[in-house]
């Protein structure tokens, strides 16, 4: 009998792997990353299942949300601009055609830009826009923590949802896993709609955490909305303890908040599978300035991979500058490849990262890809203070790209993410001075430093570079 139950479970074993592995082969992956999970899977079957189940599946094919519905609510949207309207500037229509094509985002005219580079700012001006609300206010955060600052959201909210107003709140399930339950629970029995984007019940036996939902949105009324790098915890506003917690976080006002509110209404409708519409979520707003922004949304689910394409298109058309501030610099191929390019070009490329960010082994992967990048000319500083958390993108003087999302696989491939494309002068000067600014707090390091750090470190760098896809 065990002799049959060994037999049956040995083919059993090896019909999984090898439908595995024909799955693979039939997805038509980049053959640079289908050869190795065939050989973890060959070598060593036992692991590849194990990561191949929580790291290693093709979401493309899936969806949380139809193209029907997200484009249902995106055709809310007040007069939206063409991608080829005489408002974006020639150079960047293919990029504004891009986002619409693979995202639905719509360039929105006229908005009202506040920015926010330290989170005591940011959380400031938010709850005087809570104060403010009259019918609703809709929350989505990566974390959500039960803390001193998270706290005094929950009271802020609490307040409105008794004086009538509408309040929704989405969090990231494995993000917020450190607030209690009875801190969500409190909100709820307050008349508060809250709820966790993509539920883990056990998350040591699914896929599903490896897939979670990175952006940070608040909509206010439908014409006032919050977007950039910050999360709702007392390290956002406090700093951490080695030094000061630098982000960049957008007050929009105007129809770039729509753009906001149509990304929320999207994961609300995908979480709870309940549809919000109404002229009263899309309000008429004025035109403050001339600025054209796109609200660009992205995740694991469909054909597309599209922060990272319109990066990546930006990024080859750049004529002057390229300047980056991310805290985690683990990039594709072909990112990498055109920021080293665009430095062999004679173009300005200019990369700010943390001196030590909040993960020892992800600056160790991130170390390891800045020799190529040092050889072809890009300039590498080290923001010293305290802890860069910053995403942001400038090209030229025209393109401004803040958002949620970092420069590294897990943002490109596995999160949802959300980032706001801007396009005017007057913007991009503004950011640049910002950028110019935290540059007086950095070390810029050089080559003759940067290629004599120990034997020992680059071993660890190389070593930590390997598993970047899973950081």
């Amino acid at each position: 009998m065990q002799q049959i139950l060994t037999y049956f479970f040995l083919v059993v074993y090896s019909v999984t792997i090898l439908g595995i592995i024909l799955v693979i082969i039939t997805e038509n992956r980049n053959p640079l990353k289908t050869l190795p999970w065939i050989v973890v899977l060959v070598l060593a079957p036992v692991v590849g299942l194990v990561f191949y189940f929580f790291f290693g599946q093709n979401l493309s094919k899936q969806r949380i949300i139809s193209r029907r519905t997200r484009k249902r609510i995106t055709m809310q949207l007040e007069e939206p601009e063409h991608p080829e309207g005489p408002g974006i500037p020639p150079r960047y229509r293919p990029l504004a055609s891009l986002l619409l094509n693979t995202l639905h985002s719509v360039p929105l005219y006229g908005s009202r830009i506040a920015v926010y580079t330290d989170g005591r700012s940011k959380m400031e001006a938010l709850m005087e826009e809570i104060a403010r609300a009259r019918h609703h206010i809709h929350i989505q955060y990566y974390i959500l923590n039960d803390d001193q600052t998270g706290c005094r959201l929950r009271d802020a909210l609490v307040a409105k949802a008794r004086e009538g107003v509408r309040v929704r709140i989405l969090y990231d399930d494995v993000g917020s896993r450190g607030a209690k339950n009875s801190f969500f629970k409190g909100m709820r029995d307050a008349g508060i709609e809250v709820y966790a984007f993509l539920h883990v019940k056990f998350p040591l036996f699914t896929s599903k955490v490896n897939y979670r939902n990175h952006r940070k949105i608040v909509v206010i009324d439908g014409r006032i909305g919050f977007i950039g790098g910050m999360n709702i915890a007392d390290r956002y506003v406090r700093g951490t303890q080695w030094g000061t917690w630098r982000d960049t976080h957008f007050r929009i006002e105007g129809s770039g908040a729509a753009g906001l509110q149509a990304s929320f209404l999207s994961d609300w409708s995908a979480t709870t599978k309940t549809h919000i519409s109404g002229p009263e979520y899309y309000p008429p707003v004025g035109h403050f300035t001339d600025d054209i922004l796109q609200i660009a949304p992205s995740g694991p689910f469909g054909k597309w991979r599209a922060l990272l394409q319109a990066d990546s298109y930006a990024i080859a058309r750049a004529r002057q500058r390229i300047w980056i501030q991310t805290p985690y610099y683990l990039p594709s191929e072909v990112l990498n490849t055109a920021l080293q390019e665009a430095a062999l070009a004679g173009i300005d490329v200019h990369l700010m990262l943390p001196a030590r960010s909040d993960s020892k082994v992800v600056d160790l992967a991130t170390h390891s890809y800045l020799d190529d990048m040092m050889k072809a000319g890009v300039k590498i500083s080290f923001y010293k203070p305290g802890f860069l958390h910053s995403k942001l993108l400038i090209i030229d003087d025209m393109l401004s790209v803040i958002g949620s999302a970092n420069m590294d696989f897990r943002s490109f491939e596995h999160n949802f993410e959300i980032n706001a494309f801007v396009y005017d002068r007057e913007f991009a000067s503004r950011m640049a001075a910002i950028f110019e600014d935290d540059l007086t707090h950095c070390h810029t390091v050089t080559p003759g430093e940067w290629f004599t750090r120990p034997r020992t470190r680059r071993v660890a760098e190389s070593l930590m570079r390997v598993f970047s896809p899973l950081l």
